[in-house]
């Protein structure tokens, strides 16, 4: 499947199931879509995402607030939150197709905090999918996925795909963040494995963890532990892709480790979406044009997945 496949999007409701704390600022949420949005959603790809309307919402009490979040939380929160998805559950009976969406969050802003307070049977006013997700080139051996912080969960989910999809093909993950706490998955510490991501090891991945200060795993950064890996594994330059999602310094360097081996590298990048269809213009993505100058290309409409090739990154 290829971008060319993605589905059209469209407005429509979403109820809630579930929606868990699973570390201090971090909750995994799943919705389930009426028949419309399971009918849009039934061959998303991952790397696509949604927008929430989360005007409506109430606020938490204050107890539940993040101290450093109290006073921002009370902005009015007037435009959609765009969210990828970690996982698509998509089941089948008389009545059709039900899709059902887990998205992890991390509690950041007025938005993030007003999710708090969704409980089950709460709906919710969605639109999507959107943008474009990665695409699995044919004859794919080896699938090397790189995640840094809140850009795993299109990275989940694309572990997932492939292992459902495509069972020719080996991925592994590399997930980085700061610190143990600032990883968004169930972690434990395996006797012989040592770290053990549940949500990769569920679906059957290999996982291996960095954290910039070394409370979890390699210490360092995760790009540098996937060179590590790459080192000392031979991998089919014909037939692997490095996958990546997260802070565009990180994707620089993912980048920057598939030039130096030759692979084709696709990156979601990430940028303040406010309208998710193109209309804003306020998610610009700076990429080479054919002609060797600067074309810019909307993140919303256009990526959010790139060739790794064609952006033109910018360290912060």
């Amino acid at each position: 499947m290829n971008k060319a496949e993605s589905v059209t999007k469209g407005l429509f409701q979403a109820k809630v199931l579930s929606n868990q704390q699973i570390r201090q600022c971090y909750y995994r949420i799943i919705l389930e879509f009426d028949p419309k949005g399971s009918e849009l959603f039934r061959n998303v790809l991952p790397g696509q995402f949604l927008e929430i309307d989360l005007s409506r919402i109430s606020l938490p009490e204050t107890s539940r607030i993040p101290k450093h979040l109290r006073d921002v939380s009370q902005r009015q929160v007037l435009l959609r939150r765009p969210f990828s998805f970690s996982d698509v559950m998509i089941s089948r009976d008389k009545k059709g197709v039900s899709v059902k969406v887990e998205i992890l969050y991390c509690v950041l802003g007025p938005a993030t905090v007003r999710m708090m307070s969704l409980k089950n049977d709460d709906t919710i006013n969605v639109m999507g999918p959107l943008g474009n997700g990665f695409s699995v080139p044919s004859g794919l051996s080896q699938a090397i996925l790189i995640a840094g912080g809140m850009g795993s969960p299109p990275i989940l989910h694309l572990a997932s795909y492939l292992k459902q999809r495509y069972p020719e093909c080996q991925p592994v993950c590399f997930v980085g963040a700061k610190t143990c706490e600032d990883l968004p998955f169930t972690v434990r510490i395996g006797n012989i494995t040592g770290v053990v991501l549940e949500e990769f090891e569920i679906v059957r991945v290999p996982s291996f963890v960095a954290t910039d200060d070394g409370s979890a795993g390699y210490r360092g950064f995760v790009t540098d532990n996937a060179r590590h890996w790459i080192e000392h594994n031979q991998i089919d330059p014909n037939s692997t892709v490095i996958f990546a999602c997260g802070p565009e310094p990180m994707l620089l360097s993912a980048a920057l480790l598939a030039e130096n081996y030759k692979l084709p590298c696709q990156v979601s990048m990430e940028r303040m979406m406010a309208c998710g269809i193109g209309l804003c213009q306020s998610c610009a993505v700076e990429t080479k044009s054919s002609a060797g100058d600067t074309k810019y290309r909307l993140c919303c409409k256009d990526g959010p997945v790139f060739n790794a090739n064609d952006v033109i990154f910018h360290k912060a």
